[in-house]
């Protein structure tokens, strides 16, 4: 889990997360992010912060293990009856995390993939996922001209909102957030993503600091990769791990251009 706040940027490792999915947490828009690490081990991962309920079952998903400072008080419980593997630095600070030095609280809490991995083999957690991955493309899709999208607008109130360009050279897309090129602080690299996806759903209102975000159930959605976009829809398997998907108007299952894939969730009110 990772921080979204203007202070906690910018965030170490993000460049290197081969999947991150972002949504919003409280009613005026704050997001939150979680990133998926396998194929690249960055030198260090934070701000770290603490888990929302929303995000469990989308880690499960993911075959992941899920690390967190802490958490609402429905994610702890629910953490705490075992339906993932997780790993809290409010019982592992010190091991599994550490206080950054120079950066101020909340957001000083950081890990390294390995501290994480190395607190898991003493719980005795499974290291291999259920996980099957993403079908990819195995070779360039001939682009049709009423589906090339040069920029992807996330509508998150500022300073959270999100833009990304695409970049024809590399066959990316670039982020910005709130107005400013999003680098990683590790090693000064710009973020870039393959695959951006934007995945719509409903929001319930819980309180002045809490939403709940629906992500157990289907809707639509948006993929935009070598250039285009195209229509979509996302289906979520109601067992916990269930997996998240992405099917075209077909309903096959989308193939996606080899790299990083950012999931967008961006909410509305339910209609009556």
């Amino acid at each position: 889990m990772l921080a979204s706040d203007p202070a906690a940027r910018p965030l170490s490792g993000i460049a290197s997360a081969d999947v991150v999915v972002e949504m919003p947490v409280t009613p005026n828009g704050i997001t939150r992010m979680m990133g998926v690490f396998q194929c690249q081990l960055p030198s260090e991962i934070g701000s770290v912060r603490s888990a929302r309920e929303d995000f469990i079952p989308l880690a499960a998903a993911f075959g992941g293990l899920f690390a967190h400072w802490g958490g609402e008080l429905q994610a702890l419980t629910a953490l705490n009856s075992g339906i993932i593997n997780n790993v809290d630095a409010l019982k592992y600070e010190g091991t599994a995390f550490f206080r950054k030095p120079g950066v101020k609280a909340p957001h000083n809490g950081f890990t390294t993939v390995q501290r994480i991995l190395q607190t898991a083999e003493r719980l005795n957690y499974t290291l291999i996922g259920a996980f099957t991955g993403y079908p990819h493309l195995t070779q360039s899709e001939r682009k049709n001209i009423a589906t090339l999208v040069r920029s992807v607008t996330v509508p998150y109130p500022p300073p959270y909102d999100v833009a990304w360009t695409y970049q024809e050279s590399t066959n990316q897309y670039r982020r910005v957030r709130g107005g400013t090129p999003e680098t990683d602080a590790t090693d000064d690299r710009v973020v870039h993503a393959s695959v951006v996806i934007i995945m719509e759903t409903t929001e319930t209102f819980i309180s002045n600091d809490y939403i709940r975000v629906h992500v157990g159930e289907r809707g639509n959605a948006r993929v935009y990769q070598n250039g285009t976009v195209a229509a979509a829809a996302w289906k979520k398997d109601a067992v916990p791990n269930g997996k998240l998907s992405f099917l075209d108007t077909g309903g096959k299952e989308i193939q996606f251009a080899p790299g990083s894939i950012w999931i967008e969730i961006i909410t509305s009110q339910p209609t009556s």
